[in-house]
C-alpha cells in the first residue's frame, strides 16, 4: 500500500491542515463524540442494560488508551503517513466486524481492538499537532470539529436507530473513516522536530508538573464523559421526552464549538492558567446544575454551558502537555491520559448507575472536575511564568517531497 505525492499538499501551518490533521485525530474517537448515542441506541435497539452498554463505551475507550500508550514510544520513529492509512483501514474493519454482534461480551471485546487502533490513530495525530505552530489552536480545531461532527450526530443518530436498528451507529462511524481516508493524501510529511541540546537536562525539572498536568486531563474527561455517556438516561429518567433531549444535546454540542473557537482566537495571549481556571469554574456549574434536570431551562443552560467549557478547557490542557516539547512525545502522553479518563468516566458510571443513582454521579463528576481544577493549575502556572505569552515561532515548513515520491510502510 502506497500513498501517492502527486496529490497537492496544503500548507503545513495552514488553517485548512489544521481541519485535516482533526479529521485524522477524530477518526479514532469518533465514537467519544456520539457515545451518548452509541449507549442509547444499545439499550434500545439491542435491549442492552446500562450497565453492558457502558461497559462496551469503557471497552472501546480503554483500547484506545492502550494504543495511545503503545504509539507513545512509537511515534517519532514511525512513517506517519503509512501508518495513519493502515489504522484507517483496520478502523474500518472492526466497525464492520461490530454490526452483526449482539452478545455484550463479544461487543466489548470487538470494541476494544477498535480502540486499540483508533487510540493509536489519535496519539499519532497528536504527535503531528506538536509539530505545528501553536498546538494550542490545532487542538481548538479538532474540537471544532469534533463539536461539529458530533452535534449532528448525536441529534440524527438516535431516530436511525429506532428506524434501521444498531447497524447504523457503526455505518456512521465507517463514513467518517472513508472521508479521512480521502483527506490524508492532501496533508504534507512533517518532519520529527529535533529536540534541543539541553532537553535531557532540563525534562527531570518538568516532570512533576507535567505528571500535575496529564492527571487534570485524566480527571477533567473523566468527570465529563463520565456524565456525557449516561446524559440520554439522565434526561428520560427527569421526564424529558427524547426528542427535546436530543436536540438539546445536538444543540448544545453546536454552541460548544464557541468554545473552541475562543481557544483558536485567543490561543495564549492572556497565559493558560487563567482561560483554564476560568473554563473549570463554569464547568463545576453547568456540572452541577444538572442536578436540576427536570426543569427544562435549567436542563438547556446547562448542556450549553458544559458543551462550551468542555472544548475550551479540554483544548488548553492537551495544548499544555504538547507545550513541554517539541517533539509530540507529551503530546501523546497527554493523548494517553484523556483516553484514560474517557474511558474510565462510563465505567465509574455503570458501576453508580446500577440503581439509576443519577445525582451520585453528578456528584462524583462534581469532585472530579474540584480536583482537575487543582492539578491543572501548577503546570499552568509555572508554564505562563516560564514562556512567552505571545505566539510561537513557527516551526520550519519541511523541505518539498519530489513529485514521483512514493511512501511505503516498512516491514
Amino acid at each position: 500500500m502506497i500513498i501517492s505525492s502527486r496529490f497537492p499538499k496544503v500548507a503545513p501551518d495552514s488553517m485548512t491542515a489544521r481541519v485535516l490533521l482533526s479529521f485524522l485525530a477524530t477518526a479514532g474517537l469518533f465514537y467519544v463524540n456520539i457515545m451518548p448515542a452509541l449507549v442509547d441506541g444499545l439499550k434500545e435497539g439491542l435491549a442492552f442494560s446500562s450497565k453492558q452498554a457502558g461497559m462496551v463505551g469503557s471497552f472501546n475507550m480503554y483500547g484506545g488508551a492502550c494504543g495511545a500508550f503503545v504509539i507513545a514510544f512509537m511515534a517519532r520513529r514511525l512513517n506517519w503517513k503509512p501508518a495513519a492509512l493502515w489504522m484507517l483501514i483496520g478502523l474500518i474493519i472492526m466497525d464492520l466486524l461490530s454490526i452483526p454482534v449482539s452478545k455484550p461480551e463479544l461487543l466489548m471485546a470487538v470494541r476494544f481492538g477498535h480502540g486499540l487502533i483508533g487510540g493509536a490513530l489519535v496519539g499519532l495525530g497528536f504527535s503531528i499537532f506538536a509539530r505545528t505552530a501553536a498546538p494550542d489552536r490545532t487542538f481548538g480545531v479538532l474540537l471544532l470539529v469534533q463539536a461539529g461532527a458530533g452535534g449532528l450526530g448525536v441529534m440524527c443518530l438516535p431516530w436511525l436507530v429506532s428506524v434501521f436498528g444498531t447497524p447504523v451507529l457503526f455505518i456512521c462511524l465507517i463514513a467518517f473513516s472513508i472521508v479521512t481516508l480521502l483527506m490524508l493524501q492532501f496533508l504534507p510529511a512533517y518532519e520529527v522536530i529535533a529536540p534541543k541540546a539541553d532537553t535531557k537536562a532540563a525534562a527531570p525539572l518538568m516532570l512533576t508538573p507535567l505528571l500535575f498536568a496529564l492527571c487534570s486531563v485524566f480527571l477533567f474527561q473523566a468527570a465529563n464523559m463520565g456524565l456525557y455517556a449516561f446524559i440520554i438516561g439522565l434526561g428520560r429518567q427527569a421526564g424529558l421526552e427524547i426528542d427535546f433531549i436530543s436536540e438539546t444535546l445536538g444543540i448544545a454540542n453546536w454552541v460548544g464549538m464557541l468554545g473552541a473557537l475562543l481557544v483558536v482566537i485567543l490561543s495564549t495571549h492572556y497565559g493558560i492558567f487563567k482561560p483554564i481556571l476560568g473554563g473549570m469554574l463554569l464547568a463545576l456549574l453547568g456540572s452541577w446544575a444538572l442536578v436540576s434536570s427536570d426543569v427544562k431551562w435549567i436542563w438547556i443552560v446547562s448542556n450549553l454551558i458544559t458543551g462550551i467549557t468542555w472544548n475550551f478547557v479540554i483544548a488548553y490542557l492537551l495544548g499544555m502537555c504538547a507545550r513541554f516539547d517539541q517533539t509530540g512525545q507529551t503530546a501523546v502522553w497527554g493523548g494517553f491520559a484523556s483516553k484514560m479518563g474517557l474511558a474510565s468516566g462510563p465505567m465509574i458510571g455503570s458501576f453508580i448507575l446500577h440503581e439509576t443513582q443519577y445525582t451520585s454521579l453528578i456528584w462524583v463528576a462534581l469532585l472530579m472536575l474540584l480536583l482537575a481544577s487543582l492539578f491543572s493549575g501548577i503546570p499552568a502556572w509555572i508554564l505562563d511564568r516560564g514562556v512567552d505569552k505571545e505566539e510561537p515561532a513557527p516551526v520550519p515548513a519541511p523541505t518539498p517531497e519530489p513529485d514521483n515520491e512514493t511512501y511505503t510502510t516498512a516491514s
